[in-house]
């Protein structure tokens, strides 16, 4: 325990002393330096220069060992797949990004291990170094067919034998993870939600999707389909049945990418420009956010709208702590949205969560990978290889 608990002290913290590792730990020095004589001969620890700047002699520090091991995470959506790879103390070490569109006929563990090759090549690795993997994915795998659902539009994923073919293909354990999922272990771990227990983080990208965080821990539901909200019937469009093969309907026609693309035209917007539906959704909701009137300002004020409409009922159900915000769409609207989104849910939930935007902006899906790939691996070597 003693020797994890440094570890953890050392990943948090940086370098320390053998005083200060002692200091935090509340080990004496002959203790602390015994533990850290083990966790150097265990390869966990390296020596890593002196203090300076201090009076007296200076004190040797010491590191986690960052080769210690690495692992690996992949974001997939339809048009491409990223990949990293993080030594044990969580920088990324390789990054490699594949587009797929144009691989309709390249089978998705083909895609899966050169998106990873990419980034283990760029790491200056081999794929054997890699000891877990975490792949995020649109929807989730059900637990008991092992078949992906909720995301009929990632072409190549659905086939039965999907999960076997990839466990033969990789010599490292994989695990499969909601992209909104990892976005939420993101923010817990690194971002807006640190300290909380108890929170919703509302998606909006290609779609509109939630993650739920109850008692710290991931809600996935029975089947892997909890906070697929961009399905949740909501006021102010129609019902459409048979919504999973539509890939369509409810909160997902009333605050979606698209919808806010075609609300722009309805409301005499010019200049809309050409593009994947996300990326023009966020550069009309910026606008929107620079604007104190007209016809911008319109948009923004009903995509606030939307957003609390499908809130207001996952609050009433769950009554979380905290709401986070994230997603391209939603964080180009950045305090102006949040505000109104704020003040709309005000009026239609009768709970008040706190409503906050979320941190971790540069690619939170893989970096939500990166985070579980890392707390499997660091719990399997430290508190292996320790002892």
């Amino acid at each position: 325990m003693n020797d994890r608990a440094a570890l953890d002290l050392l990943l948090e913290h940086g370098p320390l002393s053998r005083t200060r590792i002692g200091k935090l730990t509340g080990l004496s020095k002959p203790t602390a330096s015994q533990l850290l004589a083990r966790l150097e001969a265990a390869g966990l620890v390296v020596a890593t220069g002196t203090s300076e700047g201090r009076p007296g002699p200076n004190a040797q520090l010491y590191a986690v060992n960052s080769r210690a091991a690495y692992a690996a995470g992949l974001d997939v959506n339809p048009q491409r797949i990223r990949a990293a790879v993080a030594d044990v103390t969580g920088r990324t070490v390789g990054t490699f990004k594949l587009e797929t569109p144009g691989r309709r006929n390249v089978s998705a563990v083909r895609q899966v291990l050169d998106a990873l090759d990419g980034a283990v090549k760029a790491a200056g690795l081999a794929r054997g170094d890699v000891r877990r993997v975490v792949i995020g994915t649109p929807g989730a795998f059900d637990p008991s067919t092992g078949r992906l659902r909720y995301a009929s539009h990632l072409p190549g994923w659905h086939t039965p034998t999907l999960l076997d073919e990839l466990a033969a293909a990789l010599p490292m354990p994989v695990e499969y993870e909601n992209d909104v999922n990892l976005v939420a272990i993101a923010e817990q771990r690194l971002g807006a939600a640190r300290g909380h227990e108890d929170f919703v983080l509302l998606w909006n990208e290609e779609g509109v999707g939630a993650a739920v965080v109850l008692g710290g821990r991931l809600h996935r539901g029975w089947t892997g389909g909890a906070g697929e909200v961009g399905f949740m019937p909501v006021p102010g469009v129609p019902l459409m049945r048979q919504v999973t093969k539509a890939n369509a309907g409810g909160f997902q026609e009333l605050a979606g990418a698209h919808v806010l693309v075609r609300l722009a035209r309805e409301l005499g917007i010019e200049d809309i420009g050409s593009g994947e539906y996300p990326d023009l959704a966020a550069v009309l909701v910026r606008r929107g956010a620079a604007a104190e009137s007209g016809p911008c300002r319109q948009l923004l004020q009903a995509y606030a709208t939307g957003l609390a409409t499908g809130l207001a009922s996952i609050v009433a159900v769950l009554d979380p702590q905290l709401v986070v915000l994230s997603g391209e769409v939603i964080t180009a609207g950045g305090e102006p949205l949040r505000e109104l989104v704020e003040s709309e849910l005000g009026e239609l939930a009768a709970s008040r969560p706190r409503l906050v935007l979320g941190d971790v902006q540069q690619h939170p899906v893989l970096r939500g990978a990166l985070e579980s790939a890392l707390a499997t691996t660091r719990d399997e070597v430290f508190d292996t290889s320790a002892h």
